[in-house]
């Protein structure tokens, strides 16, 4: 893996993407790595932009809207 100085944020971001697709599927080593990418994201950047969660968020799609009020008819 390159050194996590040398990578722009776009590069830094897409990786720790895939990294986090590979910890989800089962890669054993790979949690560690994602982990390590995105706090250098978040080091870079503080806390205000995360990685995108929609690809992370593993809940059927039912479960990730949220729910109507119960007293809105339309």
């Amino acid at each position: 893996m390159t050194e996590l100085t040398d990578l722009d944020e776009a590069s830094l971001a897409a990786h720790a993407a895939e990294w986090r697709r590979r910890a989800l599927r089962g890669e054993k080593k790979a949690r560690g790595i994602a982990h390590a990418l995105e706090t250098e994201m978040r080091r870079r950047c503080g806390d205000s932009i995360a990685p995108s969660n929609a690809d992370l968020d593993t809940r059927p799609l039912a479960l990730r809207q949220a729910p109507r009020p119960w007293w809105k008819f339309w």
